[in-house]
């Protein structure tokens, strides 16, 4: 619950209907035993009625079910530095990506290295409640967002949100929201059919540069695995289960610029490993952002030319850490172009056939396993393609680093711990590790100083004073970095 000393200030938040307050902290309203989003455009209750918490999770803990109106679950994340607990933050992560699976407490704890009840106690008083009861909202939300937009049957509603049976599902929903799922579904109305494919919504802060998102993924397209085409960005998709099974499919991101919000279309052929896309599609969008937080450092970066700094502007994150490794050891020292045809022909040569029914995705990315599989030197599988001897040996050493899990490219992970390991691998330097923290780990605080398109953006001034600018934009330099990306107007 969140402290009672700030109760009016957030009541005025919550009358304010402010999307800026989105997702920040949920208000319980006594009177109807429903918790709702700061932005609920439903009856303003009373402020004796209200009580304030910092997550769904412990609003629901408190015994509130979500509002159907302004559907909590819908609500963009905590943005991450907003924790004053890495540790805490780190799991909440692991948590959220992995609650479609028997993710337990102990596992946890281990992926993190401390103990469990070491990460009980820091989690409990960052966040309000116990993991447990993080990840069972997670899963409830899932569900609630599952039944609300899509036909699926309740049982496949169930088994892709992570619950173990029907029963158990049927059971922890009505005693959470004290109705059935059916009943939740005949409430939300007619959800939006098309065949073979499931659709969710996930909201976000706004303002939000969709179109300069759009435009870099377009730029860095893998031929094959992805492409943008009628402001939509598609991609194909492969992951594995808890039992190491393979799913395979296609996702498709679209903009719903009125709501707030991005519309996720996957293949039915997902929905075993749905929270995961879902997860991965929130990182890759920065749909935690805050942008009046980082605003307020960034709007510095004007002074050195007027609208160098433009709210709203996102971290372009990676929906697959391998495939966004070898782009980015691809493309040193050459253009963005250059990398983009090896990256086909990498692809051509090695990923995998898939059929998505949507003209130009027609291959899955190579698996580390691939590459580790290939017999002799791996320069002379690689270099007739044109990727020289020592990229070459670069990507098979990260695809071992992948396999072992000798470094964690996850969302989850430590960037400045795992940064130490990268720079460790052979033909990894600050620059690729840096961009590879940046993309794939959801790194807020990166300044790529030796990057050709920085320079350019900042007008030639030399490291040294690019290094003192920077200090002044720190922890949200990777928003500096895309900004002065984008101010370059083209491919960088």
């Amino acid at each position: 619950m969140v402290n009672n000393i700030d109760k009016e200030k957030l009541y005025e938040a919550f009358r304010s209907r402010d999307v800026r307050f989105d997702g920040r902290f949920f208000v319980g309203v006594s009177s109807t035993g429903i918790y709702c989003r700061p932005v609920c455009t439903a009856r303003m209750p009373k402020i004796q009625n209200c009580t304030f918490y910092q997550s769904a999770a412990a609003a629901e803990a408190a015994g509130y079910r979500p509002c159907m109106i302004c559907r909590p679950e819908l609500a963009p994340g905590v943005f991450e530095t907003d924790a004053s607990s890495l540790l805490a933050k780190r799991a909440a992560r692991l948590i959220s990506e992995n609650c479609g699976s028997c993710l337990r407490l102990s596992d946890a704890a281990r992926t993190l290295g401390c103990t469990s009840r070491h990460l009980r106690r820091v989690f409990e008083k960052e966040y309000g409640v116990s993991p447990v009861k993080y990840m069972q909202t997670c899963r409830l939300l899932m569900a609630k967002s599952l039944l609300s937009e899509t036909d699926l049957s309740v049982t496949d509603v169930a088994m892709a949100s992570g619950f173990g049976s029907i029963r158990q599902f049927n059971h922890t929903f009505r005693q959470q929201y004290n109705m059935s799922p059916l009943a939740l579904r005949k409430n939300a109305g007619n959800p939006e059919k098309a065949e073979g494919t499931i659709t969710i919504t996930m909201s976000y802060r706004p303002p939000y540069r969709y179109r300069e998102m759009l435009s870099f993924y377009e730029a860095r397209a893998i031929p094959g695995v992805e492409l943008v085409r009628d402001g939509s960005y598609y991609r194909t998709v492969r992951m594995e289960t808890d039992d190491g099974k393979a799913v395979c499919g296609w996702l498709k991101v679209s903009h719903l610029q009125k709501d707030n919000a991005i519309r996720l279309t996957v293949s039915n052929s997902l929905l075993p490993v749905m929270p995961k896309v879902a997860w991965r599609i929130k990182m890759m969008f920065d749909l935690f952002c805050d942008p009046e937080f980082v605003a307020e450092t960034l709007k510095s970066m004007n002074r050195i030319r007027p609208g160098l700094f433009v709210k709203g502007t996102r971290i372009p994150g990676a929906f697959e850490p391998f495939e966004v490794s070898v782009r980015s050891v691809l493309g040193q020292q050459i253009t963005v172009r250059a990398a983009g045809v090896l990256a086909g022909r990498f692809v051509s040569r090695y990923g995998t056939s898939i059929e998505t029914g949507i003209e130009g995705l027609t291959h899955l990315f190579p698996a580390p396993e691939t590459i580790l599989c290939l017999e002799g030197n791996v320069e002379e599988h690689l270099g007739p393609i044109g990727i020289i001897g020592s990229r070459a040996r670069t990507i098979r050493s990260l695809a071992a680093a992948i396999k072992d899990r000798s470094v964690l490219f996850e969302s989850y992970a430590d960037p400045s711990e795992e940064k130490k390991k990268l720079l460790k691998i052979k033909g990894i330097g600050p620059w690729t590790a840096d961009y590879i923290a940046m993309r794939s780990m959801g790194d807020t605080d990166v300044f790529l100083g030796s990057d050709a398109g920085v320079k350019k953006a900042l007008m030639g001034k030399d490291p040294k004073e690019s290094e003192e600018l920077a200090r002044a934009w720190s922890p949200w330099r990777s928003y500096a970095t895309v900004n002065l990306w984008n101010s370059l107007g083209g491919n960088t």
